[in-house]
């Protein structure tokens, strides 16, 4: 008699956490070594309204934007087979959390204020950072946001490590979570 064998589990990969933490970064090199399809949230939205992120920081405001994101996570992408990385404040909205990890692993992604304010200083499409105090900005939005990266999944340090350490490391947690997916 022939046993049919069981299908594993292809849940989405999720990656929050605050802008310069490596979401996108790490996203895709998960997304190759998974064989799985890579998706920038903010890139998705951008695409489909048409204009950049700031733009529509500007002529919208945040609110619309995070709708945007809503929309995205719950009916933009397919299912399963995705390494999704997440705009940085996104898990900060009530519920997203929980439709989140309705949806697949979520890990988040953490570094300290300084490495953050080193990788994102040199780039003009923060909308968020276009602020006389930078730094500050970004502890504030920290301070503001951690609850929700801890309550949204897994929290991985991104710090002064080895990107192959990183990836290695949301592997083994991945992996391991896939084991246990509905």
């Amino acid at each position: 008699m022939k046993t049919k064998k069981s299908r594993v589990p292809r849940p989405n990969l999720y990656l929050v956490g605050f802008m310069g933490t490596g979401k996108s970064t790490h996203g895709r090199a998960l997304a190759r070594r998974l064989g799985y399809q890579f998706l920038d949230s903010d890139h998705e939205i951008e695409k489909s309204e048409k204009r950049a992120i700031k733009t529509i920081f500007a002529e919208e405001g945040e609110p619309y934007f995070r709708e945007l994101e809503k929309t995205f996570i719950e009916k933009g992408h397919p299912p399963e087979g995705c390494v999704v990385s997440c705009g940085g404040g996104l898990v900060a909205r009530e519920g997203m959390p929980d439709i989140l990890q309705s949806k697949g692993v979520v890990i988040a992604l953490v570094a300290s204020p300084e490495c953050i304010l080193a990788r994102t200083s040199q780039n003009p499409d923060r909308p968020l950072l276009q602020v006389s105090n930078p730094e500050q900005k970004i502890r504030d939005l920290l301070a503001a946001r951690e609850p929700y990266y801890r309550q949204a999944g897994i929290l991985v340090l991104t710090d002064h490590r080895r990107m192959k350490e990183i990836q290695d490391h949301i592997l083994r947690i991945y992996r391991r979570k896939q084991k246990e997916w509905p």
